[in-house]
């Protein structure tokens, strides 16, 4: 299968810069876009401990990468695809 995906980042013309993070795929029904969930810890001072949250990210996903519901990406940011779209997926992890 070839890749005609303009915002692809290995076969398109879409640069990727700036943060980069492995996100857990929650769902893959928008057309060509996942959601995912980032897990990270925040220290709280107060109690000198550090609790655990989480962040739901939009991400393209370019048309030669086959990624289902539960698998671990990669995504890496890059401009503005939409309007809440602001990354794109490199890599496919695990499942």
């Amino acid at each position: 299968m070839t890749c005609t995906d303009k915002n692809c980042p290995k076969h398109g013309s879409i640069k990727t810069y700036g943060n980069t993070f492995k996100i857990k795929v929650t769902s893959t029904k928008p057309k060509d876009t996942i959601i995912g969930r980032r897990e990270y810890l925040v220290k709280v001072p107060k109690y000198e401990r550090s609790e655990r949250r989480h962040s739901k990210i939009t991400a393209h996903k370019p048309q030669c990468q086959d990624i289902k519901e539960g698998d671990t990406v990669q995504v890496t940011e890059c401009r503005p695809i939409s309007k809440k779209k602001h990354f794109v997926v490199t890599k496919k992890i695990g499942d």
